[in-house]
């Protein structure tokens, strides 16, 4: 199974510009960079600015006196030290979401979204799963696509690895489909259900045994609720609203325990 590559922070790009990542970290900073000039034209930059500092910094150690010397070396700390303080608004910031969550959970009761998702970047099964259920809305209008209602667990299971949730009986399956993914073998239901009407239920093993409560997050116009159990993850993807989804992978998850 492939392993998962964790998301580039702010963090990760201002410890390559220091020379501080281990050389996995920084291949993957730069594979990731190579893909995004905004962020890539931000590294350059810095890096521009870093070196002329060492420059400067250099050559006024051979030529210059002792004040320029010591403004070289000022100004050196001191892009140094504004890279830290971002780092450390980042980390507070990420902290205040974190507490006001748990502020609305204990004003709101059970009532309130108790998970909520701390870091900028889900899983990159989130995207796979809505990029599946892009396709389950084009589906229908092409005629000469097959659907397959029947949702058989086992036969699923047998074929992808892939450990499904039994689904309430109000829920009908209209459309069981095996798509490739980032790590594999997908499995993605087309669901319609009273409470959280179209969805589509998305299932794939993430290269990484993990236990992740139901977590929500909005991606472009559709609301995901997605958990992991074990070597599977679960995303639930519609323009339900957020409470509904919840309640809904919430059970979907409970009926694998």
């Amino acid at each position: 199974m492939n392993a998962r590559i964790e998301p580039i922070t702010d963090v990760d790009l201002y410890a390559y510009i220091d020379d501080e990542l281990p050389l996995v970290r920084r291949i993957e900073v730069e594979a990731c960079i190579c893909h995004r000039p905004e962020k890539a034209a931000r590294v350059m930059a810095d890096l521009r600015i870093r070196d002329e500092l060492r420059l400067a910094l250099a050559n006024a150690r051979r030529t210059g006196g002792p004040a320029t010397t010591d403004s070289a070396r000022r100004l050196e700390r001191g892009m140094a030290w504004a890279r830290i303080i971002r780092r450390a608004q980042k980390v507070a910031a990420v902290a205040i979401l974190v507490a006001a969550s748990w502020v609305a959970h204990a004003a709101l009761g059970p009532l309130a979204i108790s998970h909520v998702v701390a870091s900028p970047l889900p899983p990159a099964y989130v995207s796979d799963a809505v990029m599946a259920h892009h396709t389950t809305l084009v589906r229908p209008t092409l005629h000469s696509q097959h659907r397959e209602p029947a949702y058989n667990q086992a036969d699923i299971r047998a074929a992808t690895a892939i450990v499904m949730p039994s689904l309430p009986q109000a829920w009908e399956v209209a459309d069981v489909q095996i798509f490739p993914s980032t790590f594999g073998p997908s499995v993605e239901l087309e669901i319609r259900t009273q409470a959280v009407g179209s969805a589509s239920l998305f299932a794939v093993g993430p290269g990484k045994f993990d236990v992740v409560p139901v977590t929500l997050v909005q991606m472009a116009e559709f609301n995901v609720a997605y958990s992991q159990i074990g070597e599977v993850a679960y995303a639930l993807v519609g323009k339900a609203d957020i409470r509904d989804l919840n309640r809904a992978a919430t059970a979907l998850i409970e009926s694998l325990s």
